[in-house]
């Protein structure tokens, strides 16, 4: 055992462990979306492959992050051999979502894994982005890899296949140097403490994160609660079902008689389902448990293979990473009678075969019992930052029009949801362009009388769009996006 205070000093050092990483990631990384946006996640596993500590970046990375460390975990491992994978049936997400992990050895033992997933502005495949809006299986959305070493000759061969390989190469390699520092630290840090003690904290941290989480769960009214929602396909609206069952200490997410998987690409492998069953469980419970799998302990999550929510392979997931992970989480937090927020990523994805431009943008959020949803901002799945304007302007052929706040979008109530934004973009040059969105035929909505927020809404030269179309952009014509505002709490006075 190790006493209270000493757990706590060695949790702040594995969570500055996995900080550092990311910084690292960040820091390196040549493309906008990982060193502007910081979409990118890291973690460190024990040697059964438990995630000990994540630092709090993206939530559907990071609760989906342990299938790919599973997927390599009876790989022949060896001090400074790092392994990379993206396929979404053997631990990934979506395809531009790469995670690299790297062992950790001490005298010849493996004590540990570090893990990184980053998302890459383009994996291949016939749209650039790699989110193409109508994909039907994998092989419309880009490159993928198995589980396999990642080293220079893995590097060149895959960047090869991708847009802009050099800037592929870069985030590769800033992917192992995040790994590298993960392994570097972790090393002085079981140097430090002994191997005894650093077997203990991470035992211990696992267990003190679940008993926190059950202390939580024990606090609501047991019972069951059911939820349901919408997801606004290409071909017609998908339900999501759930049925949300506390029992003492003990949660179980039950999504029987949801949609089946569909010819879209708004399928999810389970990975996803989990990660964003955990995000919300965390935030019905106290976000400040430590954010690791003893968390997850007491939930299970039932998803029955082929639904929409577990899906067979070769179906197509880009849509079902970013904005069926987000309905999920709503109908969960709705089942606790919550507001939800825009539910939506609003995925901008513009470019042609030598630039890439890929955006997700923030919106309004859900008012809570005793405060106001706050506006324009990445929460829920998403959490991150946006492209600052300098940046993508010398970056990219376009030219920000408009970014605001989308005033009085919110729903009203005893406390208001937040407002959405607008974000227009004029091109410079002849372009494609590709949207995943949602929330734009179904408003977000409130709670316990609360009114809902205003949907989304797409425009081209004032035209409007569908939630997921694909389309081309001449020099000239503007790109407007309107997201969505969060539902309001309680009836207006």
């Amino acid at each position: 055992m190790i006493d209270p205070v000493e757990l706590q000093v060695l949790t702040g050092a594995l969570r500055a462990i996995c900080e550092e990483m990311g910084a690292v990631l960040i820091r390196a990384a040549h493309s906008v979306n990982i060193k502007e946006r910081r979409d990118a996640s890291t973690a460190l596993f024990d040697p059964r492959g438990e995630m000990v500590m994540q630092a709090e970046h993206i939530p559907v990375h990071l609760g989906a992050m342990p299938a790919a460390v599973a997927a390599v975990l009876d790989e022949d491992h060896a001090p400074d051999r790092s392994w990379i994978l993206n396929d979404p049936y053997r631990g990934g997400t979506h395809l531009p979502d790469i995670t690299v992990i790297t062992p950790v050895f001490t005298d010849g033992e493996l004590i540990a894994f570090a893990a990184n997933r980053a998302h890459h502005a383009d994996v291949g495949g016939p749209t650039p982005g790699s989110t193409p809006a109508d994909s039907r299986t994998l092989a419309d959305e880009g490159v993928v890899i198995s589980p396999r070493v990642l080293d220079e000759e893995a590097i060149a061969e895959l960047s090869s296949q991708m847009r802009q390989p050099d800037q592929r190469r870069a985030d590769l390699r800033a992917q192992l140097a995040a790994g590298l520092v993960g392994v570097r630290r972790l090393v002085e840090l079981h140097d430090r403490v002994g191997a005894d003690t650093l077997r203990v904290a991470f035992a211990e941290v696992l267990d003190y994160a679940e008993r926190r989480t059950r202390a939580c769960l024990s606090d609501l009214e047991d019972g069951v609660r059911t939820a349901r929602d919408l997801l606004e396909a290409r071909e017609g609206d998908l339900q999501i079902v759930l049925r949300a069952t506390v029992e003492d200490d003990h949660l179980t997410l039950d999504f029987t008689g949801s949609a089946e998987q569909h010819e879209g690409n708004l399928n999810c492998p389970l990975a996803v389902t989990r990660s964003a069953c955990y995000f919300a469980v965390r935030v019905l419970t106290d976000p400040e448990i430590p954010p690791s799998a003893g968390a997850y302990r007491p939930i299970e999550v039932i998803a029955p293979e082929g639904c929409l929510l577990n899906a067979r392979s070769p179906a197509a997931v880009v849509g079902g990473n970013v904005e069926t992970s987000s309905r999920i989480a709503d109908v969960v937090l709705r089942a606790f009678g919550r507001a939800v927020g825009q539910g939506t990523m609003n995925n901008v994805v513009i470019g042609s075969e030598e630039v890439v431009y890929y955006e997700t943008i923030g919106g309004g959020q859900g008012a809570c019992p005793d405060a106001d949803g706050p506006s324009g901002i990445h929460v829920a799945m998403s959490n991150t930052l946006n492209t600052p304007i300098e940046a993508l302007e010398l970056e990219f052929p376009l030219r920000m029009i408009e970014y605001s706040l989308r005033r009085g979008t919110g729903g009203d109530g005893e406390h208001r949801g937040g407002d959405g934004v607008v974000r227009e973009l004029e091109a410079l040059a002849p372009l494609r362009y590709s949207l995943l969105t949602e929330r734009r035929r179904h408003a977000p909505p409130g709670a316990d009388g609360g009114e809902p927020g205003a949907p989304g809404r797409n425009l081209l030269d004032g035209e409007e769009l569908p939630p997921k179309v694909s389309g081309e952009l001449e020099p000239g014509q503007r790109l407007r996006v309107e997201t969505p505002g969060g539902g309001g709490h309680g009836r207006s006075p």
